[in-house]
């Protein structure tokens, strides 16, 4: 799995004009799947976001969690993430998950995250065009792939 982190001060997620999910204070968590995802990346990925370190403390040190401010959580499935530029200038989306293996990955990702917050999370539809429309705070925009765990 790859995810783009962004806190962000509000976010919002529309399809065919419509609002589907927005929050505020909290992150915007860009998502994509791959075949070889399973559980495990599940759990340690839902891990690490909802412990992930960003937010300021009251000295303005970036030293508490989306988990320690109780703020929110919007994930919106991307197949872009999976992007392969290496040949030509068309990326290939060879190694993104069709939707028989990523929707339900998708969805137990959510059910994680909801069990890790301690809360309800929103979401994007997968497989939809989407609008996604945010406030990057700071900007803090971190990639975190669970294949390579820096």
């Amino acid at each position: 799995m790859r995810a783009i982190v962004q806190r962000v001060s509000k976010a919002s997620v529309s399809i065919g004009g419509k609002e589907k999910s927005a929050i505020a204070q909290g992150l915007l968590i860009l998502l994509g799947i791959e075949d070889a995802d399973g559980q495990e990346d599940i759990e340690w990925l839902s891990g690490k976001l909802t412990q992930l370190r960003i937010f300021n403390d009251e000295q303005g040190v970036m030293n508490l969690s989306v988990k320690d401010i109780n703020a929110e959580i919007l994930l919106v499935s991307q197949f872009t993430l999976h992007a392969s530029t290496k040949k030509g200038n068309r990326p290939s989306y060879i190694k993104a998950s069709k939707p028989d293996i990523a929707i339900p990955l998708y969805e137990k990702m959510i059910a994680q995250l909801e069990r890790d917050l301690g809360k309800t999370i929103g979401t994007g539809e997968f497989g939809a065009d989407m609008q996604v429309e945010l406030v990057n705070d700071g900007p803090v925009t971190i990639f975190i792939d669970t294949k390579n765990r820096e």
